[in-house]
């Protein structure tokens, strides 16, 4: 599991990233808001922990972004902030658990996987570019809000290229994804689902395109008029 941990304390934040490492995740640390904005636009978590009192910005106004954006990362909100008022304004602007400091890291760690353990589709998701969308929940893909058939991992690719919008997804990620440990991958699987998927796309007249980076991977953007 992969972890962002935004905090400016630098010591507690040592010591959170060190007990994920140990515990066998991997974790990256921001120490203000303008640093997370940036490491999110640029990669991919499975969760951040987030402190509020943050010394440019209030944590909860990249909760409130990465909600606005339809990110479906897990957040879990890490701060001295005890009261409940606190704790229901940061679940009502999305955050999807509550920690108050201090704590006993073992509580963290467990929190930070249990979450992670959540289907992302439980967000209710539909993620759009363009003319072209896609129910997470209902596995469903949309084209001028015309349902389009999709065999089943025409939609996990589809739905791996929408998460990251605009970014290469490299190769080795879609094939992890898409087939996991079970072996059952031949040398082009992926370029194969691909091509399927954009002829598919095409077809229809979706305002999308994907690219393929050579040696690299693949992105879906808005074609240009």
């Amino acid at each position: 599991m992969r972890v962002l941990i935004v905090e400016d304390n630098e010591e507690l934040a040592r010591l959170v990233v060190g007990g994920l490492g140990k515990a066998g995740h991997a974790a990256d640390h921001a120490a203000t808001a303008a640093e997370a904005r940036h490491i999110l636009a640029v990669e991919t978590y499975d969760a951040v922990v987030l402190d509020l009192g943050l010394p440019d910005a209030d944590g909860l106004a990249i909760v409130r972004e990465m909600r606005a954006r339809q990110d479906p990362t897990a957040i879990l909100v890490l701060t001295a902030r005890a009261g409940v008022d606190d704790r229901v304004e940061g679940l009502r602007s999305g955050a999807d658990d509550y920690l108050v400091k201090p704590f006993a890291f073992e509580e963290l760690v467990a929190r930070i996987e249990a979450l992670s353990r959540r289907p992302r589709a439980m967000h209710g998701l539909v993620l759009r570019l363009a003319n072209l969308s896609l129910d997470t929940t209902g596995r469903q893909a949309f084209i001028d809000d015309e349902p389009h058939i999709l065999s089943a991992r025409e939609l996990a690719v589809l739905e791996i290229l929408l998460r990251r919008k605009g970014r290469v997804v490299p190769k080795k990620l879609v094939e992890d994804q898409l087939f996991g440990a079970s072996g059952d991958l031949s040398s082009n699987a992926v370029e194969v689902y691909v091509h399927r998927l954009r002829r598919q796309l095409a077809e229809r007249n979706a305002h999308v395109t994907i690219h393929t980076v050579r040696g690299v991977g693949y992105m879906i953007a808005e074609a240009k008029a």
